[in-house]
């Protein structure tokens, strides 16, 4: 077990935070990449910064493309290699701790037990608050194998691999079918009890009458929403549900689930198709986004053309009309509010084309407006940041002070995915000495030597480290990576404009921090059967009869 401690910032009761902290982002470039502008690629594959924000990121020179500094327009190219360097702020998760609840040192593998909220591999903005990270860093395993995944609003079982070996043979039952799993869920309305209540071409199990079967096809429309639909395209799923009891005080019913595929959002969407959606997911069951019918039966799938560019929040209306929309590129670089840029084409995200751009299908009006909304209301609860992005109005390169990614490999040498390197750079006014100038780090020959221990690179006296500074940059690791942005952070308050908090670092808009209660979704992996052994967790407290909650959003 790992003896370091992590660092965890004070939150609000039932809420885990980290630190922001810079990291360098590493990728291969992707085939639905390939041929576009970095630019456009970036702002369809990412929407947590404005429009604005990402062209000045790209100026400012934080990304590299096989090791030399790219600009917006740069194509991207077959075997390309990216780096990136971002001001990472991780999403808080639920406090609730990670469970062991089963260690075969034997067979080499354990059982887990994930609280709601916490996603099983590093996405997106998830890094250090991800199931894969806290395992390995806080519980000191070396490596794990995760041969499956929960989604990240889904608590529960997990069996993983600590061997690769382990791993090979958990995949192939999975592969094969053979793992049987049990889930249990909480949907809204009273689930019928028999399948001929239900929806034409659903239908109940000749062995237990009370079984409700649900075999439509399930297809994932837009990666970034993580949005799956019921359509005719999509891949073959099938669950099995049956009604444990009904709650009249809360009009809901908690249900036995088991998948026989594992499909994403594959209990969520057939649970939605029967039309009764999980009580409390934000995404399958909210009649502002789906209307009344919450979806039931399944959305229409005629192809339309139809789009629209992205609009403010009535109230942030008048600020893009004086100092133009962060979500568009009309003002030119180098040019003054208010004046007409050169004639250029609009980027997908500006237009709103960027919706179906990643759907394996053409999408309908319907699904458009689904996709539409389902951004807006990621916009509402982050408080409008994207729309009140200003980090183009900061000066100056996005990029940690005296830090710098390692140059790649040889072309011949590259690997897909792996993590990117920081350097300490060789400016020694840092390194040797400590100062107070405002945006420099305040490390001395102390703050050095505290870290040889992380470190052998890291020399332990003063005229080592004037001969190391005027040759190869300090390699530092994760560790000492860690502690050096929680140093420059110290002292530093957020800014405040206009009534909104920005980040000192990065002046990134900073986001409200969500309600517990919001960060789980009624579903949890309740048993596992596999060649491994029968697992189960403890029933969840909202499974029990007669249980409320807060119905408000």
């Amino acid at each position: 077990m790992s003896n370091d401690e992590p660092i965890i910032l004070k939150a609000e009761p039932g809420l885990r935070k980290v630190p922001p902290y810079w990291y360098p982002y590493t990728t291969m470039a992707k085939m639905r990449w390939l041929g576009r502008e970095l630019l456009e690629v970036v702002s369809t594959e990412f929407r947590d910064r404005s429009m604005e924000y990402y062209r000045y990121a790209l100026e400012s020179g934080v990304t590299t493309v096989n090791g030399k500094i790219a600009k917006p327009d740069t194509i991207i190219r077959d075997g390309d290699r990216i780096e990136n360097v971002v001001h990472r702020h991780e999403p808080p998760v639920s406090s609730r701790p990670v469970k062991i609840l089963h260690h075969d040192a034997e067979r080499q593998f354990i059982v887990v037990d994930k609280p709601g909220s916490i996603p099983v591999h590093a996405s997106g903005r998830y890094y250090k608050n991800s199931l894969i990270e806290i395992l390995v860093n806080e519980f000191g395993y070396e490596k794990v194998y995760p041969v499956n995944r929960l989604d990240r609003l889904t608590s529960g079982l997990m069996i993983i691999p600590l061997s690769a070996d382990c791993a090979r043979v958990l995949t192939a039952e999975f592969q094969a079918g053979t793992v049987r799993k049990e889930y249990i869920a909480r949907c809204k309305g009273k689930f019928p009890e028999y399948a001929s209540l239900l929806v034409e071409g659903i239908h109940s199990d000749s062995h237990a009458r009370e079984e409700v079967v649900c075999e439509e096809p399930l297809l994932t429309v837009d990666r970034q929403m993580g949005l799956n639909i019921v359509h005719t395209e999509g891949k073959h799923a099938k669950t099995l549900f049956n009604r444990l009891h009904y709650d009249a005080n809360t009009d809901s019913s908690v249900i036995r689930c088991r998948p026989f595929t594992g499909r994403s959002h594959q209990i969520r969407v057939h649970l939605q198709f029967l039309g009764h959606p999980i009580a409390n997911d934000s995404v399958y069951a909210d009649v502002k986004i789906w209307g009344k019918d919450l979806g039931a039966g399944g959305i229409d799938l005629v192809p339309s053309d139809e789009r629209s560019a992205p609009a403010p929040p009535p109230h942030l209306q008048s600020i893009t009309n004086a100092d133009d929309s962060p979500e568009s590129l009309s003002k030119a670089p180098g040019t003054s509010y208010g004046e007409v840029p050169l004639e250029r084409k609009l980027l997908p995200r500006e237009t709103g084309e960027d919706i179906g751009m990643g759907s394996p299908v053409p999408l309908s009006s319907e699904a458009v407006g689904i996709i539409t909304r389902l951004r807006n209301q990621k916009d509402e609860d982050e408080d409008w940041s994207r729309w009140r992005d200003v980090i183009f109005r900061a000066k100056g390169a996005l990029s940690p002070k005296d830090l710098k990614i390692k140059p790649p490999p040889p072309r011949n040498r590259r690997v897909r995915g792996g993590k990117g390197e920081l350097l300490r750079t060789e400016r020694t006014d840092t390194v040797v000495e400590s100062t107070n100038n405002a945006g420099t780090s305040s490390l001395g020959n102390q703050g050095i030597n505290d870290r040889k221990s992380e470190n052998n690179q890291i020399p332990q006296n003063q005229e080592a480290v004037e001969s190391q500074a005027v040759q190869e940059p300090i390699q530092l690791t994760t560790e000492a990576i860690d502690k050096i942005a929680a140093e420059d952070a110290a002292g530093k308050e957020p800014i405040e404009e206009s009534g909104n908090l920005y980040c000192p670092e990065c002046y990134s808009p900073l986001h409200p921090d969500p309600k517990p209660e919001k960060l789980y979704i009624f579903l949890h992996a309740l048993k596992y059967t596999t060649s491994l052994g029968e697992f189960e967790t403890e029933t969840p407290e909202w499974a029990a009869e007669g249980w409320e909650w807060d119905q408000s959003r």
